[in-house]
């Protein structure tokens, strides 16, 4: 859900005509019945534990977790640490820092046990 309003969001920002709105929520809304309709097809003939699942997986999980790291500094980090309240006070960088670092370092502690 939260997905669908945060896409919604940035199309509607984006400002693009009617039609290219509605093709892009078209797409939005068929990619995850289509991926499900994909995954009752293969449930037949998958195996967990097989190489070529485990590498396909972990090749997966790799590259999400890549788009996720380049999102979260390239997007939203960059944005807050090159605003113009945070380059007038070094006292402020060196704080955010620190405090990027701190939660960086409690989700990797999270992660332990996920």
């Amino acid at each position: 859900m939260f997905e669908g309003m945060g896409l919604g969001g940035c199309i509607l920002q984006a400002d693009y005509n009617f039609a290219k709105r509605m093709i892009m929520a078209f797409f939005f809304a068929t990619t995850t019945p289509f991926g499900i309709l994909v995954g009752l097809g293969l449930s037949k003939t998958y195996k967990e534990n097989s190489p070529t699942a485990l590498i396909i997986s972990g090749l997966l999980n790799a590259s999400t977790a890549w788009l996720l790291i380049y999102m979260a500094l390239v997007d939203l980090l960059a944005g807050d640490f090159m605003g113009p309240k945070m380059q007038g006070s070094i006292s402020l960088q060196l704080k955010s820092f620190v405090v990027v670092l701190l939660g960086a370092g409690g989700m990797s502690l999270m992660a332990k046990w996920a």
